[in-house]
């Protein structure tokens, strides 16, 4: 029997970090590309694909970009988004597997445990892009989450936040859960099966996936 599995991204999911990102890439958009909203176009995708796409032979550029986010990281408070911890104890109480799926390096999640070491203990399993060679939106990430839980497409829920995680959780086969933290409401409704404010409203959350096991039951 396969398990059902919760899957969430980390940056705008898990932790408030996404304005954070957000005024650090649109900065370097504008200074090293002459983009604006740069931050927009690479949300979700890892840091590596971001270099090699964008800062190709830019050696100069890319030790600029590696040295801010360094310090950015290291002092983040990396604040939880509201009710995150209390559902993901409540979902493996109601035996979900859960996993952290996130395009974040291990360095940067070094950062996070020092700052919230009980991240490390509530999930299951934690994917950091060293895992995984394709960056959302390509579904290879969520579907090695899916595999680690034991679980399928038809048994997982993604919870994402941006443009690209949105289209992963899509095109991995489950169905995806959109939080308003970073898009527009419209944004996240076109690509997501439901979508919520946070955690706390983990009632209607699990309301909605209790109503889809019935559903399935019938058919």
């Amino acid at each position: 029997m396969r398990q059902k599995a919760l899957l969430f991204d980390f940056d705008g999911v898990v932790a408030d970090t996404e304005g954070e990102y957000s005024r650090f890439w649109d900065k370097m958009g504008m200074r090293l590309l002459g983009r604006e909203n740069f931050a927009s176009v690479i949300k979700g995708s890892t840091l590596s694909n971001i270099l090699q796409t964008y800062f190709p032979e830019r050696e100069a550029d890319t030790q600029q970009i590696l040295s801010g986010l360094d310090e950015l990281e290291k002092n983040m408070d990396y604040k939880l988004i509201p009710g995150v911890l209390d559902f993901v104890r409540e979902a493996k109480r109601r035996d979900f597997k859960t996993a952290i799926v996130t395009s974040s390096n291990l360095p940067k999640m070094e950062f996070v445990y020092k700052a919230r070491p009980e991240i490390k203990s509530c999930f299951d399993h934690i994917l950091t892009s060293e895992d995984f060679s394709a960056s959302k939106p390509e579904p290879d990430c969520y579907l090695k989450a899916m595999q680690l839980c034991g679980s399928d497409p038809q048994r997982s829920i993604v919870f994402e936040d941006s443009l690209n995680g949105l289209l992963s959780g899509r095109r991995s086969g489950a169905r995806v859960i959109g939080l308003l933290t970073t898009l527009p409401q419209e944004s996240v409704q076109a690509h997501s099966d439901l979508q919520i404010e946070d955690f706390r409203e983990s009632e209607k959350i699990f309301e909605w996936i209790d109503a889809i096991g019935k559903n399935e039951s019938c058919n």
